[in-house]
């Protein structure tokens, strides 16, 4: 073993070994979290119902003041009721009228493209197939080919005996019974066979599609060239798709979340070209094979399109996925084989794949750290000394990741103490921290490029002077992603001090400003998210400059943070231009800090911080107004921009 290769074997298991640390860590976080609850006065028991009057009282008292009292209540209240009655929007009452069914059946696109749905039958329950063909035969759009091969068993012969009935009656319906079962992956392989569409849709035998889900697809591939198709979906029990139990609401093509997360899942539809030399699904990855055969074919696509409708009601029952993973857990197993073979067509090697607490085919991936490239952190500060020197010293105290340097952009202080500090900083830390002064008015975005002037790392790492590390290995958690080529900046998870979220991520046109939030604001540290989102790495469209991490060369190329955003949006803004430039910006919740916000500057709302703030939001309205008209691609349309916990837009 040459020196090289005992230098890279060791560089892999110290990196292995912070992530256990971290692991190890996270771990003790929930631990003490669990002990904090556990009283050990005897008398604990005895004195429960006391205890129950005692919080019952104290959580009244607190949903008053955080509803701000008797009116902030009832506006709570209606405010549900209103949300309830537009998750009823979503069920039959949206089904098209006739006079838009008529309109919609005449409906002349220059591609009349044929759509083949494949569905693949085994002892399907008779409502069930009487329910999925029907929604499929009360399509507005009618150029379609239902192909349905049968792997029923002799007990269940009445499966092929409908199926051939309703074919007398609709030559579109085309049935094959088959020798023997050969499962999902193989029983659709056979409906493959039989398809004759230029598209091809996937469909399970025990579900229901919206009566107007191909014209909406079809739609969609004559205007925007589409290959690739999804749409929002809902889990529902019985036969009445009213009664929904989970709505998905879901981001447009994200290659990070779809990694970590088979989100796309129904109703996919594509181009039969993209199957060109390839197989539709593959039976090493059975129970995971839709996610297999996803991550192959977005991978093809010139065009992967969410139509952000719910169009698929996916039926929950025992044994089916909808239901739980228990009911097949070879899924589990089949989707980290899928995952793991993308990542190695992508190049990936040394990576790990690990179920969340979300749900166990949510993953965590671990990417393999290349090389130890330095990392310049750029910390802007004005006094607050001891909030800079917190900040300091969880970086020098918990960083397993040790070539980095520190520099330290000093405007305007006053106070003695600060000075005495960077005399301290300099006398014991001269070869990992650099003090540098910017001597105008305060600018963030000057500030911090001219920290970055002075960085000699290929990574920047833009750092508040308000924050504390939590996880040892953060840095590698940012690095991980910041030096892949598809990827522009990098952003953690923070915490204020009470353990409640102050950034996951950033959605663009978010807030009373219509600029930008953050998503799962002051939720509580333990929640796992809409839809398990806190629980991994996923693609946004910007991130916080609290902790942002990007390559030296991309923030060059980009022109760094805009100085005409002195004060706010200019990391949102750098986020846009590297979007602009074709890269992906990804928030990780792997790598956590506190964030004490606003510590340095306060709050923008009031007086002239408030016109200041007014002033940045306009010029920033103007300058990405086509954007904001769009939408943020990651946050669904149907989720109100007036809250930040995907609550849904009431109309």
């Amino acid at each position: 073993m040459d020196f090289k290769e005992a230098y890279e074997k060791e560089h892999l298991k110290n990196a292995e070994l912070a992530g256990r640390i971290a692991d190890l860590e996270a771990k003790n976080e929930d631990l003490q979290y669990k002990l904090d609850r556990i009283k050990k006065n005897p008398l604990w028991k005895m004195s429960k119902p006391a205890r129950d009057v005692m919080h019952y009282l104290i959580r009244q008292k607190q949903r008053l003041s955080n509803c701000g009292g008797p009116r902030g209540v009832l506006a709570k209240l209606n405010y549900k009721k209103r949300e309830k009655q537009a998750m009823c929007q979503f069920g039959t009452e949206s089904f098209p009228d006739e006079q838009t069914a008529m309109r919609q059946r005449n409906t002349k696109f220059e591609r009349m493209v044929k759509i083949s749905i494949l569905v693949p039958l085994y002892n399907t329950p008779k409502q069930f197939l009487l329910e999925m063909i029907d929604s499929v035969r009360n399509q507005t759009y009618e150029n379609w080919e239902l192909c349905l091969a049968d792997g029923s068993d002799g007990e269940h012969a009445y499966v092929g005996e409908m199926c051939l009935e309703y074919g007398k009656n609709d030559s579109r319906i085309v049935y094959r019974k088959l020798d023997r079962n050969e499962g999902i992956a193989g029983n659709t392989n056979r409906c493959y066979e039989m398809a004759t569409g230029e598209f091809i849709g996937l469909f399970d035998h025990d579900d229901v599609l919206h009566p107007s889900a191909l014209y909406e697809y079809v739609k969609a591939i004559n205007e925007q060239d589409a290959d690739y198709l999804y749409c929002d979906e809902t889990t529902f029990k019985g036969s009445d798709i009213n009664k929904m139990l989970t709505m998905h609401f879901k981001p447009d093509y994200a290659p990070d979340n779809l990694r970590a997360n088979n989100y796309i899942c129904h109703f996919s539809v594509f181009s039969r070209q993209l199957l060109e030399g390839t197989e539709l699904f593959r039976s090493q990855f059975d129970g995971s094979q839709d996610h297999d055969m996803i991550l192959r074919l977005t991978d093809r696509a010139k065009n992967v399109v969410h139509v952000p409708k719910l169009l698929y009601y996916w039926r929950s029952h025992a044994g089916s996925v909808a239901s739980g993973i228990s009911a097949k857990p070879y899924a589990i197993e089949g989707a980290k084989g899928a995952v793991a073979d993308h990542l190695r067509r992508h190049g990936f090697e040394h990576f790990k794949i690990e179920s969340t607490k979300a749900f166990e085919t949510i993953f965590r991936l671990r990417y393999q750290v290349i090389g130890t490239p330095k990392v310049s952190i750029v910390i802007a500060n004005k006094d607050h000394v001891d909030d800079l020197r917190r900040c300091v010293s969880s970086i020098l105290t918990k960083s397993t990741y040790d070539n980095y340097e520190i520099i330290i952009v000093e405007n305007n202080s006053e106070t003695k103490e600060i000075f005495n500090y960077y005399e301290d900083l300099k006398k014991n830390y001269s070869d990992k921290i650099t003090i540098v002064t910017f001597g105008g008015k305060f600018n963030y975005s000057a500030v911090n490029n001219l920290g970055v002037k002075h960085a000699d790392g290929e990574y920047i790492l833009l750092l508040n002077n308000d924050t504390e590390v939590i996880t040892v290995n953060w840095i590698e958690e940012l690095l991980m992603y910041a030096q892949r080529e598809d990827v522009g900046a990098v952003g953690g998870k923070l915490y204020y001090e009470n353990k409640t979220i102050q950034h996951a991520g950033v959605v663009i046109g978010l807030g009373a400003h219509r600029t930008a939030g953050h998503t799962h604001y002051k939720q509580p540290r333990q929640n796992l998210g809409y839809m398990g989102r806190l629980c991994y790495a996923q693609n946004v469209t910007a991130v916080t400059g609290a902790c942002l991490m990007v390559k030296r060369s991309l923030y060059d190329k980009v022109g760094g943070l805009e100085e005409s955003f002195a004060i706010s949006l200019n990391d949102v803004d750098l986020c846009l231009k590297l979007r602009r430039e074709g890269y992906l910006n990804v928030f990780t919740p792997f790598c956590e800090l506190y964030h004490y916000e606003s510590i340095s500057r306060g709050l923008d709302d009031q007086g002239e911080k408030a016109q200041r703030y007014n002033e940045e939001s306009a010029r920033f309205r103007d300058k990405w107004k086509e954007q904001l008209e769009k939408g943020d691609p990651y946050y669904n349309p149907n989720f109100s921009l007036d809250r930040s916990d995907f609550s849904l837009k009431i109309m």
